[in-house]
């Protein structure tokens, strides 16, 4: 095979995305350039690279194949210009970090605060959910990513660096709201409204739930922090989420958070790497960072 780096580059990206108009978006061509690079590969393998599932495009058994090996590849590249400039002493390259999509609340801001700080740093964050978080930690996709609940099932190193402070929250002519301590039993009387099945947030409150002997069932399920906040105004239900999601709306009053026993709930945000996979200069320098002054950092935003 005669493969160029950038035909792995555009693969990788395909499969990735399962997409080529969303591919081609990542990298700035049109979508029939990246479609014949794709085309080519194709060729040069002999077999099909894709099969396709509805509008989703899945790598075939030789594509997952293809799909490893310019990981691999592209990944020991990258590795090589790390090296290089951590020999050059320079605090350099890029610094990929997944986090999921509670996170965005923050992380944009810490890495703002991070890259002021060293602007050779080349930061790239993606906001996902939780399902394609563990997705792109399986494939050593991110130096570092940002979750509110470790990761099981894989080698993994798991840093505690912030607190996720949970509230009930309500809209201000709830019945509840200015009521207190409500006990948990007549919150669970009321609608309660869940982010989906996977969701941090979501585990933490029902396992407060559970531990005081209550079953609730979501009266609706809803796929972000943004949704949750809308439907919780339209007096759909009671929401439950992290205080940073909810700075602008409860100092204008849009929302109250309610005095619920045994709430709030402080968990962690934990910045996950693989175990078997040394971090970058930058990467270890931003871990470094956030520990110190996550904090301090994320307080500006409240």
């Amino acid at each position: 095979m005669h493969t160029t780096l950038q035909q792995m580059r555009l693969y990788e990206a395909v499969a990735r995305h399962g997409s080529f108009t969303r591919a081609a978006q990542e990298v700035n061509l049109s979508q029939p350039a990246v479609s014949i690079q794709v085309k080519r590969l194709e060729e040069q393998v002999g077999m099909p690279l894709f099969d396709s599932i509805g509008r989703t495009l899945v790598p075939t058994p030789a594509g997952e194949e293809l799909l490893a090996a310019s990981r691999d590849i592209l990944g020991r590249l990258e590795a090589l210009d790390v090296a290089l400039d951590d020999l050059r002493g320079d605090m350099a390259g890029p610094l990929r970090v997944a986090a999921v999509t509670t996170a965005k609340y923050f992380m944009p801001h810490l890495m703002g605060a991070f890259v002021r700080r060293h602007p050779k740093v080349r930061p790239v964050l993606s906001v996902i959910n939780r399902a394609n978080l563990l997705e792109r930690l399986a494939g050593h996709q991110d130096d570092l990513f940002i979750t509110g609940r470790i990761p099981g099932g894989l080698p993994v190193k798991a840093v505690p660096f912030l607190d996720n402070v949970i509230l009930p929250i309500a809209a201000p002519d709830h019945p509840l709201a200015g009521r207190g301590p409500i006990p948990l039993t007549d919150l669970a009387e009321q609608r309660i409204l869940k982010r989906e099945l996977g969701s941090g947030t979501r585990s933490a409150v029902e396992q407060a739930f559970e531990e005081a002997g209550l079953t609730v069932a979501p009266f609706m399920e809803l796929g972000s922090d943004e949704a949750i906040k809308q439907a919780v105004q339209a007096g759909l239900g009671i929401g439950f989420l992290s205080s940073y999601c909810l700075g602008p709306e409860l100092q204008t009053g849009r929302l109250v958070a309610l005095d619920v026993e045994g709430f709030p709930l402080t968990r962690q945000w934990y910045a996950v790497q693989r175990a078997n996979r040394p971090l970058s200069r930058a990467a270890e320098a931003f871990l470094a960072f956030m520990k110190d002054e996550a904090t301090v950092q994320a307080a500006m935003l409240r």
